[in-house]
């Protein structure tokens, strides 16, 4: 669960905010090679404590809750595509029933306000 939180989410957050807050800058092109090897690094990291484990600990628990949850905001950047063991995990992990129905709760929640 620390993982997820202090090691693998930050350099992720560091590339969002670069995205959103610098893409206008100059410095921005020449930045986001060395945030995604950053994610890279941190993958790979993850993706060794794997292994050919399907769950990190064994058995699912809330490490892998939150991991897929950090892993989630990845999606769209082509950067967790390049692993193909860590895709799956994220995968098994969105597949579940009960983390189907938290997205949907989620969701809904954000939907009812921006309908305010």
């Amino acid at each position: 669960m620390f993982a997820a939180l202090n090691t693998v989410e930050p350099p992720i957050v560091e590339l969002e905010a670069a995205t959103l807050m610098e893409s206008e800058k100059s410095r921005h092109a020449e930045r986001l090679p060395m945030l995604e090897e950053r994610i890279r690094v941190r993958l790979d990291d993850l993706s060794a404590a794997l292994g050919h484990s399907e769950w990190l600990g064994g058995a699912f628990s809330a490490a892998d809750l939150l991991m897929v949850t950090v892993l989630r905001r990845l999606t769209g950047a082509h950067i967790l595509e390049d692993d193909s063991s860590l895709s799956a995990y994220v995968a098994r992990g969105e597949a579940r029933p009960a983390s189907q129905r938290a997205f949907a709760d989620q969701l809904a929640v954000f939907t009812a306000a921006s309908n305010v």
